[in-house]
């Protein structure tokens, strides 16, 4: 090694001992943050309000919650409501009484909680609302851009159905006729249908409380009376199985007539485009979902502000999945949510 090299050497090592000396010395600190975030949560309580446990959607994003709650050491509980808007609310007067520190609710249309989330707010109780929105803007609200939904469903169909030289036949298939969820959705719709003349609507109907069975038989009629019907526009993927079974039984093909959907993105949304029962499918991702309403549960138990006083909007980002792009790792299970 010559005699320049050799400089080169004893300098570079000198600096990096330096460096290590430096390093062993540096003292510790506390994050100054962390004592005030774990006391402003612990032992605060959120209480969720489902239209319906037992489907993904809602076991989902409770599992979720309740991970969190239980590693923050706050309070989490159900009040299911079994698809009975009036126990919905008689739950939530009950829950003004008890006064948790924040209401998580799932709506079952616009208007039948909208007074009672207002009378909550106004009791001290921050209430954020989940994917089903009411016409009375609260705290929060963590959800799918249901219109946009709406407008991607539209748009695959116009891309199966728009080229032929007659109009392509489509049925809309809605949920309950006062759900927000279905009503956002006709929107989008509209909003990329109408004046569009290489579409035909053919009929909009709904399913009832997103019945499974009703989707069925009004696909049986419609196809009767449309045996060239092109696609069909579903909004939900449970219903959608429905759907997908009057197909079958009238020896359609996986394809032959266009099913859109939607749903949170679990297992069904994969089977289904595995097995042909759709082959267009819009998740709003529930784990994502889950992860942004945790985040406006925390800040809501660490708001100081007058409730009422912030609201916050969070729109989840849509996947959309086809057969073409499916992997399985996409879609969630309950026992691969962390």
């Amino acid at each position: 090694m010559n005699k320049l090299a050799k400089t080169a050497f004893g300098l570079a090592m000198a600096t990096l001992i330096g460096a290590g000396s430096a390093a062993v010395a540096q003292t510790s600190m506390g994050d100054p943050l962390r004592e005030t975030y774990y006391s402003n949560v612990k032992d605060r309580k959120v209480v969720f309000v489902p239209v319906f446990m037992g489907l993904d959607l809602t076991e989902g994003w409770s599992k979720i919650m309740a991970r969190q709650a239980k590693e923050l050491g706050y309070n989490y509980e159900v009040r299911n409501s079994n698809f009975n808007t009036a126990a919905g609310a008689q739950t939530i007067t009950s829950l003004i009484s008890e006064e948790p520190d924040v209401i998580v609710v799932q709506n079952p249309d616009v208007q039948s909680y909208a007074k009672l989330l207002q009378q909550a707010e106004k009791a001290g109780i921050r209430v954020i609302q989940l994917n089903m929105k009411t016409n009375y803007q609260t705290t929060g609200f963590v959800g799918a851009d249901v219109e946009l939904i709406g407008e991607k469903q539209a748009e695959a169909a116009v891309a199966k159905c728009g080229a032929g030289d007659q109009p392509g036949k489509v049925l809309v298939l809605a949920g309950p006729p006062t759900s927000p969820f279905s009503a956002y959705m006709l929107k989008g719709y509209e909003n990329v249908l109408n004046g569009n003349d290489k579409i035909q609507i053919v009929s909009v109907q709904s399913t009832g409380d997103y019945e499974s069975s009703k989707a069925k038989s009004i696909t049986q009629v419609v196809l009767q009376q449309h045996p060239d019907l092109c696609a069909i526009l579903g909004v939900w993927d449970n219903a959608d199985v429905g759907t997908a079974a009057a197909l079958q039984e009238a020896g359609k093909k996986p394809g032959d007539i266009l099913v859109t959907t939607s749903g949170g993105g679990g297992e069904l949304a994969c089977k289904g485009l595995r097995e042909g029962l759709w082959q267009y499918y819009v998740s709003y991702d529930v784990p994502g979902q889950g992860r942004d309403l945790n985040a406006l549960i925390l800040a809501a138990l660490q708001d100081k502000n007058e409730v009422g006083s912030t609201k916050t909007v969070i729109y989840t980002p849509l996947v959309t999945y086809t057969p073409e792009t499916l992997g399985d790792e996409r879609c969630w299970s309950l026992d691969t949510l962390r």
